[in-house]
């Protein structure tokens, strides 16, 4: 299948487009592109001119602060990932992204989404409803970590993403979560006794 088409079943949640809608005003614009484990996606100081639909793999988006790398998003297969402030201003980002796994993405270029939005009133909307998603989604990650303890933002974190936890490496969990790495370690650490007494209580039953 074309990967492309995964970015259609994605939009059709929003607003579902007829097949030559997708055919005609987006499919051409669409480029498929896939990066090796580490590689960098945007520096830091470059104007973002994509926003790319994972396909395939494992992205983070980060900030240098010194010689830390602060995580504000990790992305793996069917989410949107893009330095948004950059590619709406069209100005330069403060934000790398790299791949934490071999990916593939499918981008739209700013130039190609606005010629796009602009070819009827339905792709404007679709366009605003996937714009106010995304607006919605970094909003809601932010007040999680204002309100939450560094536990609850684990317990929740893990209950929503236990994949991650295999694919992810510690480190950059820890740091996306704005979690000590020692006291990151600790919870996964209770984690892995409370599932041990769970397994040991069903089997005394």
């Amino acid at each position: 299948m074309d990967n492309r088409y995964l970015l259609k079943a994605y939009l059709d949640k929003f607003l579902k487009l007829t097949d030559a809608e997708f055919e005609e005003q987006l499919l051409p614009v669409l480029e498929e592109r896939s990066f090796a484990k580490k590689e960098v996606v945007i520096k830091a100081g470059v104007v973002e001119n994509y926003l790319n639909f994972v396909v395939k793999g494992l992205l983070r988006k980060y900030y240098k602060k010194g010689k830390q790398e602060i995580i504000t998003q990790i992305s793996n297969e069917g989410h949107i990932i893009h330095c948004q402030e950059s590619f709406h201003s069209r100005q330069p980002s403060e934000y790398f992204i790299q791949a934490i796994e071999p990916s593939t993405v499918v981008s739209i270029t700013y130039d190609n989404m606005e010629n796009a939005f602009a070819s009827s009133q339905r792709m404007e909307h679709l366009g605003r409803l996937v714009i106010t998603y995304t607006m919605v989604i970094k909003d809601r990650w932010q007040m999680r970590m204002v309100k939450m303890t560094p536990r609850e933002r684990f317990i929740n974190f893990v209950t929503r993403h236990p994949e991650f936890m295999q694919r992810v490496p510690q480190k950059y969990l820890a740091s996306f979560l704005n979690i000590k790495p020692e006291t990151f370690s600790r919870f996964k650490h209770l984690l892995k006794e409370h599932a041990r007494a769970q397994r040991q209580d069903t089997a005394t039953h």
